[in-house]
């Protein structure tokens, strides 16, 4: 497989998807003139409008936008085995996956993925590359059939990771809640991938992209701190 799982599409003070887009360049490597966009995450603003605003950044790449949403629902699943690549944008995980269900694109979208066939995810688009999107940051404000979602790795990833417990905040950190998860879900890793960074899978070889480093979290372990150029290997486990 072929993946780009970013934790954000932009940074403070920057324009939008300016840091991933060097990698996502690269990662396509001047094969890819069409992608298929997937912007069932956006909901406060329209599908055409993000699809726009993707098709911004993707042009100086010479590479054309196109997006599922544009499709008949009985053409989608084509749509899916004609794609020459995938890009999941951000938003609502859960309003995600609920309009991919409602497709019934996620086995497809597997298969073509497990072919070969590059996705390019970020924020919730990340969330549902994993098994489940049960450490999404997000509010459930729609409900999906289940939380169950491409799984296209064996582990989770919660996106836009923070250490930080702000002054005055009596409630769950992030890591609190992550905690929770591994009681739950013992046999699982948990990805805490943090701003500016982005999880590369390619070769059968995973790597970190970014300055900062990757929480990594197990039941019964201590948490790893990982950085660009260590072993991630063992998330094939």
């Amino acid at each position: 497989m072929k993946l780009l799982l970013i934790s954000n599409s932009t940074n403070a003070g920057e324009e939008y998807l300016t840091y991933p887009m060097p990698h996502i360049e690269n990662f396509l490597d001047g094969k890819v003139k069409k992608v298929l966009f997937i912007p069932y995450a956006a909901v406060t603003f329209s599908f055409d409008e993000y699809q726009k605003k993707v098709q911004e950044r993707f042009t100086p790449l010479g590479i054309e936008v196109d997006s599922i949403h544009k499709y008949a629902p009985e053409k989608r699943k084509k749509a899916i085995l004609n794609a020459e690549a995938f890009v999941v944008g951000g938003g609502n995980s859960f309003n995600l996956l609920k309009l991919m269900q409602q497709d019934d694109i996620l086995e497809n979208l597997r298969y073509q993925c497990l072919k070969g066939i590059p996705y390019i995810g970020w924020s919730a688009g990340s969330n549902v590359a994993c098994p489940t999107i049960k450490t999404t940051n997000d509010m459930p404000i729609v409900e999906p059939d289940s939380f169950y979602a491409i799984n296209l790795v064996r582990f989770q990833i919660n996106p836009h990771y923070l250490d930080a417990n702000p002054d005055g905040h009596a409630g769950e950190t992030r890591e609190m809640r992550i905690e929770e998860f591994m009681v739950a879900n013992p046999d699982i890793y948990i990805v805490g991938l943090r701003e500016g960074t982005i999880l590369k899978l390619e070769n059968a070889k995973f790597e970190l992209i970014g300055n900062r480093k990757a929480r990594v979290f197990k039941f019964n372990e201590e948490p790893r701190e990982l950085a660009s150029g260590d072993d991630f290997d063992f998330l094939f486990e």
